[in-house]
Order: C-alpha cells, then structure tokens, then sequence
C-alpha cells in the first residue's frame, strides 16, 4: 500500500459512509431517521473542516501570532453543541444525529489503514539459548537499559 495520507482521502470516504449510511437508514428505518443521520454528517463535515483549518493554522503559526487559532479551535465546539441543540429542537432522531456525526471517526481509520506503510519481511528469531534475549525488554520493546550496578 505505502500511499501519502490524504486528509481528501478521509473526506471523500466520509462522504460515501454517510451517504450509504443515510440511504440504508432512509430503506430500512425511517426517513426522520435518515435525514437525521444526513444532519449528524453535515455538522460533522463542518466541524472536522474547521477542525482542519484551525489545526493547521496553529501548527503553521507555531507558538506566537496562533491564539487566534486557537480561539476558533475552541469556538467550533460551541457552534456544534448549538447546531445539535437546534438540530434535537427541531426533532431531529438523537440515534441518527450521533451516528451522522461519529462517521467520521470509521472513515479516518480506513485511510489511515489505506496508506499505511509497506509490511517488513520477516527475519528469523535468534536460539532461544541467544544471549541477545537477556539484552531485550518485551514489556517496553527495546533494548534493556543497564542499571549502575550490573555495570559494575
């Protein structure tokens, strides 16, 4: 695989989940249901936008001139937890407007797991009577550190 993550990438497969999301709700279920679940991925696509532009922002910026940044980071949690309000208000299915707006989450993982690195080939363990086992630490994955006193 080995391909460049693309935030387009999470995006585009957003997109589709919802939209496949929305018609199998809309057949199955009910159409408050659906267009409910429609609502949840439009915040969603909105929110994970502004997300992007004022992470962005913040990282580019770096640590002086980006307190703009991350007011508006923190902002768009206020516009979301209003447009849920107004969303639930107006009687939107609360099932639907919290999975419309969790498809993000499936999404990135799939892209990430899309573009993720080329597998190494296997090598082959040393004997298990190889002192290079006693130099190993399987709890943190890494090389044992010496302690004062073995040196001595």
């Amino acid at each position: 695989m080995s391909e460049k993550f693309d935030i387009d990438r999470v995006q585009g497969l957003n997109l589709g989940l919802s939209a496949g999301a929305v018609a199998v709700s809309w057949a199955l279920l009910s159409p408050l249901f659906a267009v409910s679940l429609a609502a949840g991925a439009a915040l969603e696509t909105v929110n994970f936008r502004s997300l992007r532009r004022s992470s962005q922002a913040i990282f580019h910026a770096g640590v002086s001139g980006s307190g703009a940044a991350a007011g508006s980071f923190g902002l768009r949690f206020v516009f979301l937890a209003a447009a849920v309000g107004l969303a639930l208000y107006l009687g939107a299915h609360p099932v639907g407007l919290v999975i419309g707006l969790s498809l993000i989450v499936p999404s990135a993982i799939i892209a990430a797991w899309m573009a993720r690195p080329e597998l190494a080939p296997a090598t082959p363990a040393p004997p298990p009577d190889d002192p290079s086992w006693d130099e190993w630490n399987p709890w943190l994955a890494r090389e044992r550190e010496r302690d004062a006193e073995e040196d001595q």
